[in-house]
């Protein structure tokens, strides 16, 4: 069957709320993804669809350092996959067609807090290498960046803010 990657439509919304809370231990990400389509501008919501059946959602929200105002900068969270379609590729799909939509959307960057084992065969490594910092705790290694123009990170530093919608969870 076909997997087709597309742009969230309004009509997606109550499944990629049960799509998140199928994939996670709770609805924390389900609750995130509703606070940050009512916070966040500018973000890209991705589907995957499978003979019409949503599996995969992905979001990318814009993400900020302090003094890099002009910076254009994402930050990858969520992604999801439905249980049953896990480590089908489902995920790599998503992640690379939301990579291209960020690099269309004129993104310089995006970070991610994850699995780095996960996120490095897509070329993220540690953003502590760019002298950034979460602003949340979490292990150096977990938290990444890409570069997605060469050396747009080079005059980038400090702690990288998340919308505020992050805070809450």
């Amino acid at each position: 069957m076909c997997l087709e990657v597309r742009p969230e439509l309004p009509e997606h919304r109550q499944a990629i709320y049960e799509l998140h809370v199928a994939a996670f231990p709770d609805d924390t990400e389900a609750r995130l993804v509703e606070c940050l389509r009512a916070s966040a501008e500018d973000m890209i919501s991705l589907v995957a669809l499978q003979a019409e059946e949503l599996i995969g959602h992905i979001l990318f929200t814009p993400v900020s350092v302090y003094g890099a105002d002009d910076a254009r900068l994402a930050g990858l969270a969520p992604l999801a996959v439905l249980p049953r379609r896990q480590r089908s590729g489902v995920g790599n799909a998503l992640v690379h067609a939301g990579l291209h939509r960020c690099v269309d959307a004129g993104y310089g960057a995006v970070f991610v807090l994850g699995m780095p084992g996960y996120y490095r065969k897509f070329g993220f490594g540690a953003a502590l290498q760019y002298g950034l910092r979460c602003e949340y705790e979490a292990p150096d290694d977990a938290f990444m960046a890409l570069e997605l123009r060469p050396l747009y990170l080079s005059t980038v530093s400090g702690t990288v803010r998340y919308d505020d919608a992050f805070a809450n969870f």
